[in-house]
């Protein structure tokens, strides 16, 4: 199976064409953006052919309407020949049934379009918490997840001690993985090299294993993997001087170093 690693432009700054060439220069096979945020789609294509990177679309739905809003934004994407669809889509102010009935017509999108949409685990959309998310795969057991545990410990204010099997279940439905370590107070640590956040970041490197172990189930050829750590006010800052406590650049290029390690001792097993 083949590790492919993209780097969100999430929280970079200066002309694309830099943030490309940077990507590139540091071994990223593609790039994570939301094409509904791309000022000029021939530069944008361009680039990615220029570099010869991948491209991984995030989309996001907003308004009344997340279905019509849903079908939009994925046909814009489409331009762009993701190799996947990252969903924020729908909300958590939805009621139950009208999650599933969103989730409906985004699996027959997905089968229009022929690649993967992994809906991911994020706050403030349907599967924001491990408890819906059961609820919804279990009523739609087609759907693919983008896992971001993260998400889940500060929902539950926990490191999900007790939700190992919903844990499980995501990651047999996971598809694609944003490696951020969150804790239970929040969904980014100031820095997962510290030491005092070690045993965060090896419990979620525990659940990604699961995740490259479903993967090997299903004989997958591809894993692919976001190190997406954000700029502040994710990142945390210093107090009066609003300074962040860390490279955001330096922890996302460990973070993937790092996961290719693991990746490599996982599937060697």
């Amino acid at each position: 199976m083949q590790l492919k690693i993209y780097r969100s432009l999430w929280g970079m700054t200066g002309p694309l064409e830099e943030q490309f060439s940077r990507i590139a220069a540091a071994g990223y096979d593609g790039v994570e953006a939301p094409p509904q945020d791309i000022i000029d789609p021939a530069q944008f294509k361009a680039l990615l052919a220029q570099h010869k990177l991948d491209f991984m679309a995030l989309v996001y739905t907003e308004g009344k309407d997340h279905a019509a809003h849903f079908e939009q934004v994925i046909d814009n994407a489409m331009q762009y020949s993701p190799t996947k669809i990252v969903a924020h889509a729908g909300r958590d102010l939805m009621s139950y049934v009208k999650q599933v009935r969103f989730f409906v017509r985004a699996l027959r999108i997905e089968e229009r379009i022929g690649i993967p949409i992994a809906h991911e685990t994020h706050r403030r959309r349907p599967f924001f918490s491990p408890m819906n998310t059961r609820a919804i795969l279990q009523e739609l057991p087609e759907l693919r997840l983008n896992v971001d545990f993260s998400h889940w410990c500060c929902v539950t204010e926990s490191m999900l001690e007790d939700h190992a099997d919903t844990i499980q279940i995501a990651a047999e439905h996971a598809v694609h993985t944003h490696g951020r370590v969150g804790y239970e107070n929040g969904p980014q640590v100031p820095d997962p090299r510290a030491p005092e956040w070690q045993d965060r970041l090896l419990q979620h490197e525990a659940w990604w294993d699961l995740v490259i172990a479903a993967h090997q189930a299903r004989k997958e050829n591809t894993f692919t993997f976001t190190p997406e750590y954000g700029p502040p006010t994710y990142m945390h800052t210093m107090p009066n001087i609003n300074q962040p406590v860390a490279d955001l650049w330096d922890v996302c290029v460990w973070s993937a170093n790092r996961f290719r390690d693991q990746f490599k001792k996982a599937t060697a097993k």
